[in-house]
């Protein structure tokens, strides 16, 4: 069987030997990369499973590689940073990234965070998603991929088209949100509602007409989410 193989990106060579060390001990195969550029490298001839990425490194930053990598690349990532604001997690999350973690950082944590991407990636049993679904004037073809809003594609990072799924497939079910949470991120993240909001409120940005007055995706205040049922 496969190992599941990460590349960490990370250009202070005592974390990157450091995180090698945990993540090997796990049972993980470890690639490692200096740098933006080296890290794409990796990236296009290794393709590995998930990436651990640095934001502060010379010649290409974090964010810059990230938004290079997603050019050609699904793979999940998890930031580990020094730069710990919202700002930073936030554009992170909006260039793709899976998920952000401050230095300095328990080990463990990360392994569990990793551990629970992992799982999501596995197979599960199936649940019924439409191929096609139209609402409010969006289109969403998930056999191809592609969103249409008013007739123009829109691009979707990985966490919103799982976010898509879920909700297309409980289209009119009130949808909580840990239990969004747990579908899409994983049960250690069932109480990280603020991860949740701002990834719903940037899907809402690229579907909805007034993400100010949403229709698709409508919020029940304390509670969840709901996005309407299909026209019969």
């Amino acid at each position: 069987m496969k190992q599941f193989r990460i590349l960490v990106v990370e250009d202070e060579e005592r974390v990157l030997n450091f995180i090698r060390s945990k993540l090997r001990a796990s049972g993980y195969e470890v690639l490692t990369a200096g740098n933006g550029f080296e890290a794409l490298e990796q990236a296009q001839a290794q393709e590995p499973d998930l990436i651990v990425l640095d934001l502060l490194m010379p010649q290409m930053d974090g964010l810059e590689m990230l938004k290079e990598l997603r050019s050609f690349s699904m793979a999940p990532v998890i930031i580990v940073s020094a730069k710990g604001s919202d700002i930073e997690k936030i554009r992170g999350l909006g260039l793709g990234a899976d998920d952000y973690l401050a230095k300095p950082f328990n080990p463990d944590e990360l392994v569990a965070r990793i551990d629970a991407i992992r799982r999501r990636l596995e197979p599960t049993a199936v649940r019924t998603v439409p191929e096609t679904l139209r609402l409010e004037g969006v289109t969403i073809d998930f056999k191809g991929s592609t969103v249409v809003v008013d007739g123009e594609e829109e691009h979707l990072t990985r966490i919103e088209w799982l976010l898509l799924r879920e909700f297309a497939r409980n289209a009119g079910r009130l949808m909580p949100y840990d239990e969004l949470l747990t579908r899409v991120w994983g049960a250690e993240y069932r109480d990280d509602i603020h991860i949740l909001r701002t990834s719903i409120s940037r899907l809402r940005h690229k579907l909805e007409r007034d993400p100010n007055a949403p229709r698709l995706i409508r919020t029940v205040p304390k509670v969840g989410y709901i996005m309407g049922q299909p026209p019969a």
